[in-house]
């Protein structure tokens, strides 16, 4: 079956992106094939694009989508054709008008969350999940550090820490953004491109320190952000969108606090189904009862994937980034 996709030939910039026609054949036993109506953007695309992460090239790129099963392989009993399902992570090749995947990582989408919405949340939202009540237990008293906080993860990350009682200090790129940071739950909001973030926790915390800092920034606030805990704090690295960590980490950096590093990735906290669907219905459950409010701020056609890339990798996004498959058009 052929259908339009993103192809990547070759590592590089965004212009790598290529829009053209692909064949995804039909699903084999254990597989569906979907019909995409939203796929979600993540920053993991760009590190595949780059080279960061490595996969045999040619791909598609993307790790997350919803849209309704168009077809069943042999021995697939749990879903159907027109179930709306989603998934994320693995496998990869989200960006394309179908796609077909193990029906084991399926998820199905209540009917109160929209395919927007749903796709803006799936992969983010689980990420979350397991950074705030998995690789790290925020409790109501913690003080909780989170670097980029109107991104697409860390939005979502602000807004559950403070449903769990935290204080949540963010950091943004710019003064645009300390409007969403505020609303998603930080009660101090630090930009971080004008003021020493480092300094400024310190003042916040009354030289104290915080519980936790969360890190998806990488290079550029690696070291800040150890000296921001307090001892026998926690480090949460879970992205590098300012380049590598040092490599090796030196240990000797932990010591003098007895800090804790922790490198968690979504796919060790769902190494099952019931662990998927576990994680997957906690996202969903804090949707429905109010406790994440999703922002999809920017929708694009799919075919224009190369300039969502551009966007996100410039820090012009805030939120979550969908595209739409050129067909339903916007």
């Amino acid at each position: 079956m052929w259908v339009k996709a993103i192809k990547v030939h070759e590592l590089g910039g965004p212009e790598v992106l290529s829009w053209e026609e692909v064949d995804i054949g039909d699903p084999k036993e254990g597989e569906i094939r979907i019909k995409n109506k939203a796929i979600g953007v993540n920053y993991v695309d760009i590190y595949y694009r780059t080279g960061l992460h490595r996969a045999p090239l040619p791909f598609i790129p993307g790790k997350e989508a919803v849209g309704v099963v168009s077809a069943v392989g042999p021995g697939v009993t749990s879903f159907k054709v027109g179930d709306v399902v989603g998934y994320a992570d693995n496998p990869m090749g989200s960006y394309a008008e179908e796609q077909i995947i193990p029906a084991s990582v399926a998820i199905p989408i209540p009917p109160a969350i929209d395919y927007k919405t749903a796709a803006s949340v799936l992969l983010k939202g689980m990420t979350a999940y397991v950074l705030v009540r998995q690789a790290f237990k925020v409790q109501r008293g913690h003080t909780v550090l989170v670097h980029a906080a109107a991104g697409g993860v860390c939005s979502l990350l602000c807004q559950w820490a403070n449903a769990l009682g935290a204080t949540v200090i963010g950091t943004v790129s710019t003064e645009e953004k300390i409007g969403q940071a505020t609303q998603d739950g930080c009660r101090h909001v630090i930009v971080y491109t004008k003021e020493d973030f480092v300094t400024q926790v310190a003042e916040i915390t009354s030289g104290e320190g915080v519980h936790v800092v969360y890190d998806a920034v990488g290079k550029d606030t690696f070291q800040g952000s150890l000296a921001c805990l307090m001892s026998r704090g926690c480090m949460i690295s879970y992205g590098q969108s300012s380049g590598s960590r040092p490599d090796p980490v030196q240990l000797s950096d932990l010591a003098p606090k007895s800090l804790i590093l922790g490198r968690p990735g979504l796919m060790h906290y769902t190494t099952n189904r019931d662990e998927l669907l576990q994680a997957a219905s906690e996202v969903f459950a804090s949707i429905m009862d109010g406790v994440l409010q999703v922002r999809a701020n920017h929708v694009s056609l799919l075919s224009e994937a190369a300039r969502a890339h551009k966007d996100l990798e410039a820090r012009r996004t805030s939120g979550s980034i969908v595209l739409i498959p050129d067909s339903q058009r916007l």
